[in-house]
């Protein structure tokens, strides 16, 4: 029997761009699809630096998380994808600032190409058990 799973699409995040949810609940786990630097009221890339750009993809995010009564501290596991691995010590200076206590585990890798021709996307899988 598969097990239940629940489809997550908040309008605080983008919205998908494809034939996938924003977040799939599975148990006591959250699967986040790979969030983009997309502002979520107008649809349109942060086009500021690597920073920016992580930290707007964090907040969209948080805001799914949000919409399943989690939040930041509920992160196991995050993949960052970059589009310059030069940028990486940027990108971990805001996630170093908003995963301060018990960080996640992490993966990060350079791609060469991402939609919209952001510079990070990042994915999450989310614990929300007891």
């Amino acid at each position: 029997m598969p097990m239940p799973r629940t489809i997550v699409l908040t309008s605080q995040a983008p919205q998908p761009l494809g034939a996938y949810s924003q977040a799939v609940r599975a148990g006591d786990f959250l699967f986040v699809y790979g969030q983009l630097p997309v502002d979520p009221l107008t649809g349109t890339l942060v086009r500021a630096g690597i920073r920016a750009q992580t930290r707007r993809a964090i907040e969209n995010l948080k805001a799914i998380l949000e919409a399943v009564g989690g939040g930041l501290p509920n992160v196991v596991r995050l993949t960052v994808y970059l589009k310059s691995i030069d940028e990486a010590a940027h990108m971990n200076e805001v996630c170093a600032e908003l995963f301060q206590q018990n960080p996640p585990a992490r993966m990060v890798m350079e791609v060469s190409r991402l939609p919209k021709e952001a510079a990070v996307a990042i994915d999450a899988i989310a614990y929300l058990g007891a």
